[in-house]
């Protein structure tokens, strides 16, 4: 493993901003204390990972059994972080545990030279990390409102809803394992109009074709029309295709809307349909008591799509699919059994080998980067987080509110904050005839500006009958009022001479 992936891990963010570790609500922290964290980080990696792991006098592995592992790891994830000299402990804990497949004189099967503890599908290979990606997913799990299911970590959303796809189609037609698409019925995909773009990429990818992916309509706000989903499903029927998954959204990527999750799901039920979640974006609002209700019914979902490396700045990439099914569906869906790696005859219990769960083989152990966090700031760390979030895009609303210039596309029901500016130029100019045309211009162009100066970055797009708009999504921890009101004033000044 490399330095810079365990700096990205223990970090709890980008590499790039080491000092993110605490929380600007609730300092777990303080700066200085943050550098020496990190200080202490590097001299763990350089005895543990880059001296005792290439040397050829240490062991490979400190084996211990899973039960006792488990509790020398300490891997419960509790509602309050853990103290520095606590995490700096779990971090050599990690790198003592983990096998040293670096040592290639030593090792039979070896990943390759110098990926200490950075890939796992075997328990002999992976100790740690088998174990520390369980007990994340039962965290998360819990948050969902399951007491029991099954999951992965998956490399990005996208993949984690196809993955979902892949599963409810194979759990209707299992046979297509075997005999592929030949002889299968015609089978069609639910989505709001406003749902990522992965879903069609889903359906491309496996077969099902773009044509059969069915956009339902959504309300002003962004969310999906449960009325207009029953009807379309009816009419799917009615002409012979095979409805088989609703794939729902809480985060809409633009608005940020939430999918009525408890309509969608008397409906799937009636029709007998897998219900997918797509919270990649906004799964995080299950740590906040005050804002967890945009989820209500997500526990009714056969499957969820999370990824804490949003909302929760986890290191890039960090993305869960979360399953409420108990009868390892997904490892009957995609294992291979090869028995040069699966063996049934180990000397430790098997169902710790979860690589069959996966289309890949070898997977990197993004699971450590939200435990680390979640054991550095506890529960009410990230529910922090969360809350914070919020009370930002509440303060940027009321701030545009006060400025001239400033339009909003309507209240937002989450942190995404989207808006035009109007430049002076433009102002009073609503009637004329070229004023979309005009105002499409208006986002591109302070842009243009703002990157060529390098002050800021900020997104803009169209959608369906609305000219160009920009995005804005506060959810950084280290952010403040301060920046939000530096951004505002931003706009005003690189769009004030249009």
């Amino acid at each position: 493993m490399t330095v810079y992936m365990f700096v990205e891990i223990t970090a709890g963010t980008q590499p790039k901003e080491p000092a993110l570790l605490h929380d600007l609500n609730e300092p777990l922290i303080e700066h200085a204390e943050g550098q020496l964290f990190l200080t202490e980080t590097f001299k763990i990696i350089l005895e543990e990972v880059l001296c005792k792991g290439t040397d050829v006098k240490e062991k490979v592995c400190e084996w211990k059994e899973p039960e006792e592992l488990a509790v020398l790891l300490d891997l419960e994830l509790r509602d309050t972080g853990e103290p520095q000299g606590k995490l700096l402990k779990r971090v050599k804990d990690v790198a003592k545990y983990s096998i040293k497949t670096s040592k290639t004189a030593k090792t039979v099967e070896t990943v390759k030279y110098f990926t200490y503890i950075s890939v796992f599908h075997q328990f002999q290979i992976a100790p740690v990390f088998v174990l520390v990606e369980a007990e994340v997913l039962r965290g998360m799990h819990r948050l969902v409102g399951w007491t029991e299911g099954d999951g992965i970590f998956c490399p990005g959303g996208s993949i984690s809803n196809m993955y979902a796809m892949n599963l409810a189609r194979y759990q209707l037609f299992p046979e297509i394992k075997s005999r592929g698409l030949w002889g299968l019925p015609r089978l069609t995909i639910f989505t709001s109009a406003e749902s990522h773009y992965s879903v069609k990429k889903g359906a491309a990818l496996l077969g099902i074709g773009t044509d059969h992916v069915i956009l339902v309509k959504v309300d002003d706000g962004g969310r999906m029309i449960p009325e207009d989903l029953e009807e379309k499903i009816k009419l799917a029927k009615s002409e012979g295709s095979v409805p088989f998954l609703v794939s729902c959204t809480s985060g809409t990527t633009v608005k940020g809307a939430f999918d009525p999750l408890d309509h969608i799901a008397n409906l799937c039920e009636k029709y007998m349909l897998w219900m997918h979640v797509d919270a990649a974006w906004g799964g995080s609002v299950l740590f906040s008591s005050k804002h967890r209700h945009l989820m209500k019914g997500v526990d009714r979902a056969n499957s969820v799509a999370w990824n804490p490396h949003k909302m929760l700045v986890a290191g890039l990439q960090c993305s869960a699919l979360l399953l409420r099914d108990t009868t390892n569906l997904l490892k009957r869906c995609h294992s291979a059994s090869a028995t040069y790696l699966f063996q049934q005859d180990k000397f430790y219990d098997v169902n710790l080998d979860t690589g069959d769960k996966s289309v890949q083989c070898s997977r990197k152990v993004d699971c450590l980067k939200l435990w680390l966090m979640w054991k550095a700031v506890g529960s009410a760390g990230l529910e922090a987080r969360v809350d914070k979030a919020f009370i930002h895009a509440r303060y940027l609303v009321e701030q545009m509110k006060k400025r001239e210039g400033f339009h909003l596309l309507g209240e937002p029901e989450f942190v995404n904050v989207c808006f035009w500016y109007i430049p002076p130029s433009l102002r009073g100019k609503e009637e004329n005839a070229d004023y979309q045309e005009q105002l499409s211009k208006v986002a591109p162009l302070i842009k243009e500006r703002m990157m060529k100066e390098g002050t800021m970055m900020v997104g803009y797009q169209p959608q369906e009958n609305r000219v160009n708009f920009f995005r804005v999504v506060a959810f950084s921890p280290l952010i403040s009022q301060k920046d939000m009101d530096f951004f505002l004033n931003e706009i005003e000044r690189l769009g004030k001479n249009m």
